[in-house]
């Protein structure tokens, strides 16, 4: 088996084992985090963040919820409008200490915004902001340094499955189980969704 099918094949068996893991508490507390916003009737907003491939992640997924009817934002981007109480914050960190994350998170607690964290360590300094968590299984050992832009600065690199790129799937492939949650409490279909997607593409 190359190393391609091996690296697939442990990736596929480790969210297969994470899904078995989470904590239903947790994840139904997101979900009704989230219904409260959509009961808003587009009164609030939704925005995502996270650095690096965590940050891809959150795009995907606040594209999702785009899609499903949701103001959704995501962090960095220039059309971000400001946020205040009753908004709900998703931050996306396998280590939970990631500066800018952590950061943007303590000026979410200070506006009265709803944190949601998912990470990998509930314990971390965003765990401990966050009004709501899930934990991920991820990361099997902290990075000896903990921010994600200094190692990448520094050259710091994790290996790929085992480490740093098991976090990013697993949340990546949650966060579409919540995706799919949400379309059945909201009555959504796939035609509803299509119709709110992009139509302007080459």
């Amino acid at each position: 088996m190359s190393y391609v099918s091996r690296t697939m094949a442990e990736i596929a068996t480790f969210i297969l084992n994470a899904s078995r893991r989470l904590n239903p508490s947790q994840v139904n507390s997101m979900i009704e985090t989230l219904l409260k916003v959509y009961e808003s009737n587009g009164k609030k907003r939704i925005l995502v963040m996270g650095a690096g491939r965590s940050g891809l992640v959150g795009r995907a997924f606040a594209m999702r919820l785009l899609h499903l009817g949701y103001n959704a934002y995501v962090l960095g981007d220039t059309i971000v409008p400001s946020i205040g109480e009753g908004d709900v914050v998703i931050a996306i960190s396998g280590s939970g200490r990631t500066k800018l994350i952590v950061t943007a998170a303590e000026a979410a607690k200070q506006v009265r915004a709803t944190v949601v964290a998912i990470t990998s360590y509930p314990d971390s300094p965003l765990g401990k902001l966050a009004d709501v968590v899930v934990e991920i299984p991820g990361r099997t050992k902290m990075a000896e340094e903990e921010d994600y832009f200094a190692r990448q600065i520094l050259g710091i690199h994790e290996p790929p499955a085992p480490l740093g790129t098991l976090f990013e799937d697993t949340a990546m492939a949650f966060l579409d189980g919540i995706t799919v949650e949400l379309m059945h409490r909201l009555n959504k279909t796939e035609e509803d969704l299509r119709r709110v997607h992009a139509n302007i593409e080459l």
